[in-house]
């Protein structure tokens, strides 16, 4: 029974990263995670300039235009 829920919640974790990569909301507690692990040396950005990162990415920050017409 104890596995059964942790599958569970597990599978609850991946469908809500996976619903909020589908609409654009970026996830800051894994880029900070990813940070520590591996580049311990860099300081991560805050949630502000990451969010900000993501949204260029995204959406063509600095004069592009993200799309196709």
């Amino acid at each position: 029974m104890k596995n059964i829920l942790q599958e569970l919640l597990t599978l609850k974790r991946y469908a809500g990263q996976t619903m909020r990569l589908m609409v654009g909301v970026p996830e800051y507690e894994v880029y900070v995670a990813h940070m520590q692990q591996t580049h311990p040396e860099q300081t991560p950005m805050t949630y502000e300039a990451f969010f900000r990162e993501r949204q260029e990415a995204r959406y063509g920050g600095k004069g592009r235009v993200g799309r196709c017409c």
